[in-house]
This record gives C-alpha cells, sequence and structure tokens, in this order.
C-alpha cells in the first residue's frame, strides 16, 4: 500500500510540474492578408546583425522579415511558371549570413516532365541583401517538393534535394523518388555536381536533418509511404536503417526526461495522428505514444525545450481545412519515459498551419514559434512568455 502510494505521488509529482509548466505565448502578427500560402518558413540570420530573421517560400515570391521589425523585403519573384514550395537558409561559411536554396515550378501532378514539374534554386545576393538576388538555376527531379543545407564530415556542406514521387509515379504507385545531395561548386555559377542519397522511397513529404553520432556530419530522417528511414553517409555511400514501418508526412527528433531519443511523426501524409517512437537498439522503434489521432491535415511539426525544463516538448500544426479548425498544440512528457503526455492547444481558427519553426527570436533564452498560415493567408510569431 505504501509503495503504491510512493509511485502515485511521484507520478502526479512530475505530471503537476508538466501542468505548472504550461505554455504561454503572446499572438504577434507579422504578415496579414498579403501571405498566397506560405509553403515554407524558415529560421536565419541574413543580414548578419546578430539577429535570426524569417524566411518565406510564398507562392510567387521569396521574402524575409528583418528582425525585430519585420520588415518584409522581397529578394525574389516569378522564379516559375508556378508556384514556389519550399525554402533552406544556413551560414555555410561562417560570416553570420545565411545562403538560400529554394524550390518552385510545383506541380505534384506531372511527375515525369522535369522542365513542367520542378526547379531548384540557388539565390545569389547583391551587396544589398534586402534587394532581388540573382537565382541559379540547377537541375532537378519532377514534383521537387522539401530540401535542406547539410554538413559534412570535413565541415562542408551539401544541398540535398527531396521530390515527393518518383519519375512516373501515379498514385504514389512505381519508381522512388530520386532524393540528390548537390554539391556547390567553389564558382557557385558553374555546374554542381549530384549524387543518389536515395531512390526507393514513395510520397516522401519531409525529411530532417540529425547528428547522431560523434561526427560532424549530418545524417537525415526521411519520411515516407515506407514510414521512417535513418541515413548516414558513408565513404562516400549513403547507408539506410528503417526505423518505423507506418506511412508518415513529417518527421522530428528529440530527448525525453529519461534521456532517451525519440521521433515524432504525422502519420499518414498529411495525416490524422501525432505519434511518439522510441529508440531501440535492434529493429523498428518502439511506438509509445499516440499524441492526437484527431488532426486534419496534419502538416508541422517541431521539436524543442520550449518551456525550460530541460527536455524535449514537441509542437504540432495542422491546417484544418474542410470545416475543421486549424491549430497548434504542444505536448509536455507527463513522465519520464514518454508514454504519457500532456497537450495544450495555443492557437484556432486564427492560422491554418502550413508550416512552422521554433526559434529563440528575441534573444531571452527562450524558444518562440513562427507559423504560416495557408487558408488564413498569414504569417505570425507566437512569443514565449513563460
Amino acid at each position: 500500500m505504501k509503495i503504491t502510494a510512493r509511485i502515485l505521488s511521484a507520478a502526479f509529482a512530475f505530471h503537476s510540474l508538466a501542468l505548472f509548466a504550461a505554455p504561454q505565448f503572446k499572438w504577434e502578427r507579422v504578415d496579414v492578408g498579403e501571405i498566397e500560402i506560405g509553403y515554407g518558413v524558415q529560421i536565419a540570420d541574413v543580414n548578419g546583425d546578430g539577429k535570426v530573421d524569417i524566411l518565406l517560400a510564398d507562392k510567387k515570391s521569396i521574402q524575409w522579415y528583418q528582425n525585430p521589425s519585420w520588415e518584409k523585403h522581397v529578394i525574389a519573384k516569378d522564379l516559375t511558371e508556378r508556384d514556389n514550395v519550399c525554402i533552406t537558409a544556413r551560414d555555410l561559411t561562417g560570416d553570420g549570413k545565411c545562403e538560400i536554396a529554394v524550390g518552385a515550378q510545383w506541380n505534384p501532378g506531372n511527375t515525369t516532365d522535369a522542365d513542367a514539374s520542378g526547379a531548384v534554386f540557388y539565390l545569389v545576393p547583391g551587396s544589398n541583401r534586402t534587394k532581388k538576388w540573382t537565382p541559379t538555376k540547377l537541375q532537378n527531379e519532377p514534383t521537387v517538393h522539401r530540401m535542406h543545407w547539410i554538413k559534412s564530415s570535413d565541415g562542408v556542406h551539401s544541398l540535398v534535394v527531396k521530390p515527393l514521387h518518383g519519375r512516373g509515379n501515379k498514385g504514389g504507385v512505381g519508381r522512388g523518388g530520386l532524393i540528390l545531395e548537390y554539391h556547390m561548386p567553389k564558382n557557385n555559377r558553374s555546374d554542381w555536381t549530384t549524387e543518389v542519397v536515395s531512390d526507393f522511397m514513395h510520397l516522401t513529404h519531409n525529411f530532417h536533418p540529425v547528428n547522431w553520432d560523434d561526427d560532424r556530419e549530418e545524417e537525415l530522417l526521411i519520411a515516407g509511404k515506407e514510414g521512417i528511414w535513418f541515413f548516414n553517409e558513408r565513404g562516400g555511400k549513403w547507408e539506410k536503417r528503417q526505423l518505423t514501418d507506418k506511412a508518415a508526412g513529417e518527421i522530428r527528433d528529440g530527448r525525453l526526461p529519461d534521456g532517451k531519443r525519440f521521433i515524432v511523426t504525422i502519420e499518414p501524409h498529411h495525416g490524422i495522428a501525432a505519434t511518439v517512437y522510441v529508440e531501440t537498439k535492434e529493429g523498428l522503434w518502439q511506438n509509445t505514444s499516440v499524441l492526437d489521432n484527431e488532426l486534419v491535415a496534419g502538416h508541422a511539426l517541431q521539436v524543442g525545450d520550449l518551456l525550460g525544463l530541460g527536455n524535449d516538448q514537441i509542437v504540432v500544426g495542422w491546417r484544418g481545412q474542410r470545416k475543421a479548425e486549424p491549430g497548434i498544440k504542444i505536448f509536455t512528457p507527463a513522465n519520464k519515459d514518454g508514454s504519457k503526455w500532456h497537450g495544450q492547444k495555443i492557437s484556432g481558427k486564427g492560422i491554418a498551419i502550413e508550416d512552422l519553426k521554433v526559434a529563440d527570436l528575441n534573444g531571452d533564452g527562450k524558444l518562440d514559434i513562427i507559423a504560416a498560415g495557408r487558408a488564413t493567408k498569414n504569417l505570425v510569431v507566437f512569443m514565449n512568455a513563460r
């Protein structure tokens, strides 16, 4: 009886801690009514002033919002006939200013024609980074969908670009998508070389760079119809390992209170369920918790210690179109092993989440949330007020 009481007391104390540290955020509008879709959000220092800025790939324009005034600077427009779809930004040279690549010509219904479907551009800045940047067009696969700058073992960065479908793929069936790693030449206007990361996955909606070993080289988590796969480059060859076998659209990783690594997914593509898996030594990772199985068009995930608890929390965003209310929820571990979580919704119909990121925008040591709305056509910051 006494042992049971102590166990219950410990469980209550941990759960109370999570509730006591409940999220508190102040809504701040960055761009209202002038966003057409808000496909992709990135956070990076664009002008080298030591403050991270907000970058957005919108329907026909690429723009960044200067911290802290959020003044908008359009740096590319009408790159292709069709929509922009993704953006990646990172300081590759150590000068404090980010380099930018974007994906465009979004045409998922055409999986065969690389000119009519998909485009990849490296943007070259002039002396004034608030003015138009010069696009350098790179080769591409059809249905370009997501991209990331990643660091190799020698500290040099490359660009990884992932299509949604393979060539000739119909309904998620056919050839796998050709995920390419682009290597930048010394003269970035010269031809970039490419190598294949993966060629077997279907409906690869999103992917995520990680650094899980002791070297500087970053690895990749890729979400698709075949589940979550881990890719690690060794000796110039990408090795792979399957972590989950359920179709997934979004993927991020984090640490639990007990120190174990976890991944969180949205299942399936544009799915309804946010699911947590905990690392296992062999075989597929253990499915420990379904955070929410009533999402409508789940489309965004982020992980970080927003509440200052010493472990990670999960931020889930969904678009909630077709008569359902959109929103953002934050999930906090309610026990050490991540088998129970406490969720709190922090937004509603005011923003239909297309993409979101977390970052410390004002230098106070607290992670804030940056979200782009699709149906609501807005860009919003949720400043951390805990």
